[in-house]
């Protein structure tokens, strides 16, 4: 599981014009799955499964 930043450099994340993060590989718009016992979110692509850790 990579971090969000090394996903948009490595071009595995997108961007769209609202911000909103989106799996390249499928172009679908990212869940975000919250644990209170963690520090940050986890960004999980529903279509594929890939996961992404965001700190902050």
């Amino acid at each position: 599981m990579d971090s969000v930043r090394k996903g948009l450099r490595s071009g595995d994340l997108e961007k769209d014009t609202y911000e909103r993060l989106a799996c390249a590989a499928c172009g679908e718009e990212l869940a975000t799955q919250n644990d209170p016992d963690v520090v940050g979110k986890l960004r999980v692509c529903p279509e594929c499964g890939s996961e992404w850790k965001q700190v902050g």
